[in-house]
């Protein structure tokens, strides 16, 4: 069982760990190894840092939700929402703890995203960019619901232009 929660700036180096790690499983064999070596930890720190310490100033703010056990411990996984000028919401990570994938965790992350969505942009679709060749996340998308809405290349740290698929899901 997990509780999903509100992240806070306390909560960059756990998020920071855990997207570490979780690049490194998902995207072994489709990015240089190189890209997700020994700087990624530190890299993705400095990131989380940035991102929940010093806040982005006017205008809308991202959320982060945190997936963590109902009895406690560290994360499990976690999602990262930024609203767009656009008039949309993307969840620009979501990432599960490698070895708790499959056990529901994203599927309450996503959902939580939506309701979020929901509630503070009304009217405002959800939508999030995958890697193409991110066969499992790509299926997890599909199969919760998300329509593929575009197809495009993105850069990628350290692996230079890769292909991705943008996944969307409507407001109710």
């Amino acid at each position: 069982m997990i509780t999903i929660r509100r992240g806070t700036a306390a909560d960059a180096g756990a998020v920071a760990e855990l997207h570490t790690e979780s690049w490194r499983t998902a995207y072994a064999g489709i990015v240089p190894a190189q890209a997700l070596g020994d700087g990624l930890g530190e890299q993705r720190r400095e990131i989380w840092e940035l991102r929940l310490l010093a806040g982005y100033g006017a205008g809308e703010q991202p959320e982060l939700l945190i997936a963590e056990p109902a009895d406690g411990g560290a994360p499990v996984g976690f999602g990262y929402l930024v609203p767009q000028p656009d008039g949309r919401v993307l969840l620009e990570n979501l990432h599960v703890r490698p070895g708790r994938t499959g056990g529901g965790t994203g599927g309450a992350l996503l959902a939580a995203a939506r309701e979020w969505t929901a509630e503070q942009h009304p009217g405002a679709p959800l939508y999030l960019e995958v890697l193409r060749d991110n066969h499992r996340a790509v299926a997890f998308y599909e199969r919760a619901g998300g329509q593929r809405t575009a197809e495009r290349s993105s850069h990628f740290p350290g692996a230079g232009e890769l292909p991705e698929y943008e996944y969307t899901w409507p407001n109710p």
